[in-house]
């Protein structure tokens, strides 16, 4: 008897956690009463996001931040989302490395625009190792993200991805380019780019960080455009046959024009404030 008493009175030690504490404040300041279990699950529920949204971070050296960021594992958005809606992933993101401040002890450029070109180089490679970083752990960053994170304008950050597809042929996983947002072709130049070089689909996917479902897309948009402009097809007559965007058709006929020259019958009826 003696025993069962000592052992008691030395198991409510680890029952004094973060996890009973919150089925007790259920209990008392909200009278969330009833089942036990239905309060047990909304505690574990509570650690678990708390464990996500404040990680453990001694296991990280010097430099590292905790930063809140769109789940990889959202999909496209309807329209009129909300940021609020977006399923959320907690990253560990390298923003400082050792290599970083080393790279600040070089001296000055002595040739013109020198300095300017260094901070320029230094900038892509945070930004290229942040974004790549995010989404290895699941995450997606915006390009307002990455100005918040380089204290950078977001048309500077622009600039460095239209810098990064010109000079690469990876593409840059942001929210932008995996979730398909915005008005720019990048993307999709770069996947079109590479079918035109004769590339399978499945190396396409691995070098732009898409799905195969979503670079087969693009591709096959991209030869339904290509096949109803060697019919003579105008722009809204290819809206009309493919569904699509007046936008997203034009994005698609440059591309098609460009690889094949012989096609680009821009003028034609129909094309009235086509460009």
């Amino acid at each position: 008897m003696t025993g069962k008493i000592q052992r008691n009175r030395y198991e409510s030690i680890p029952k004094r956690n973060f996890r009973n504490a919150i089925i007790k404040l259920c209990e008392e300041n909200y009278k969330l009463l009833g089942s036990r279990k239905v309060l047990s699950m909304l505690a574990d529920d509570i650690v678990g996001l708390q464990k996500e949204f404040y990680p453990e971070t001694q296991d990280r050296g010097m430099g590292w931040i905790v930063w809140h960021t769109t789940s990889s594992d959202t999909g496209k958005p309807p329209y009129g989302t909300r940021t609020e809606d977006y399923k959320v992933k907690t990253v560990m993101l390298p923003l400082v490395t050792q290599e970083d401040v080393e790279a600040r002890m070089v001296g000055k450029e002595g040739k013109a625009n020198g300095n300017y070109i260094k901070q320029q180089e230094r900038d892509m490679r945070v930004m290229v190792r942040l974004i790549k970083s995010a989404y290895e752990q699941g995450g997606l960053l915006s390009g307002a993200e990455v100005s918040v994170l380089l204290n950078r304008s977001l048309a500077t950050i622009g600039r460095y991805l239209k810098e990064y597809y010109r000079t690469h042929k990876d593409m840059l996983p942001t929210k932008g380019n995996i979730l398909d947002q915005g008005s720019s072709p990048s993307h999709k130049g770069i996947i079109i780019d590479l079918y035109e070089q004769g590339y399978p689909e499945v190396d396409i996917a691995r070098l732009t960080t898409h799905n195969i479902e979503s670079v087969s897309r693009y591709i096959k948009t991209y030869k339904d455009v290509l096949l109803l402009l060697e019919k003579g097809f105008n722009l809204m007559e290819m809206v009309r046959v493919t569904g699509r965007g007046r936008s997203t058709i034009l994005q698609y006929r440059k591309l098609a024009c460009l690889y094949h020259p012989e096609l680009d019958k821009s003028g034609d009826k129909g094309e009235a404030g086509a460009t």
